[in-house]
C-alpha cells in the first residue's frame, strides 16, 4: 500500500535496497556515465597519497549513490502518484569494491503551498559497518491531484 501525503509524519522512514559495490559495477556506471576517472578503475593511481588522502585502491564514483538514492525516492514515491524534485548530496566516506551500501530516508517536514503539496526527506547512505557513506536532503512534490 502506497502512502498518502495525509499520512506522513516527521520521522517516518524510508529503507531502500541494499547494492553489492564491486569492481563490474563501478566499471558498468564508469561505462553509462562516459567518466573515466582514473579513481574508479586504477589501482596503481589510487595508490600512495591522492591529495590529502589515501584510498588505497579505487572508489565507487559518488554519483553511484545518488542513483541509488534517487531509485529509493522513485520507488516510494511513484505509487503515491507523487514526484522527486531535489536532492543535494555531499559525499562522506569513499565506498570501495567488497562494500554493501543501503540508503534511508527520514521526513523532516512537509509543506502545503497554494500550488503543491511538498516533503522534505533526508536522506543518507550507510555500509555494511552502518557508516554513512553520503548524506543530503531531498524534496518529494505530491501534486493537488494526488491522492491525499
Amino acid at each position: 500500500m502506497s502512502v498518502t501525503f495525509d499520512s506522513l509524519a516527521p520521522g517516518y522512514r524510508i529503507d531502500g535496497p541494499a547494492f553489492d559495490v564491486s569492481r563490474e559495477s563501478i566499471r558498468a556506471f564508469c561505462e553509462a556515465s562516459l567518466d573515466f576517472n582514473p579513481l574508479h578503475l586504477d589501482d596503481n593511481y589510487m595508490q600512495g597519497s591522492f591529495g590529502k588522502t589515501n584510498f588505497g585502491g579505487i572508489i565507487m564514483h559518488g554519483m553511484n549513490n545518488f542513483g541509488l538514492i534517487t531509485r529509493m525516492l522513485t520507488d516510494w514515491a511513484y505509487p503515491a502518484g507523487a514526484v522527486h524534485r531535489r536532492l543535494e548530496t555531499r559525499w562522506v566516506k569513499p565506498v570501495k569494491p567488497g562494500d554493501t551500501i543501503r540508503p534511508y530516508g527520514t521526513l523532516k517536514s512537509k509543506l502545503a503551498t497554494q500550488k503543491s503539496r511538498w516533503a522534505v526527506i533526508d536522506v543518507e547512505v550507510r555500509n555494511q559497518r552502518d557508516e554513512v557513506v553520503a548524506t543530503g536532503e531531498a524534496m518529494i512534490e505530491f501534486p493537488l491531484g494526488a491522492a491525499r
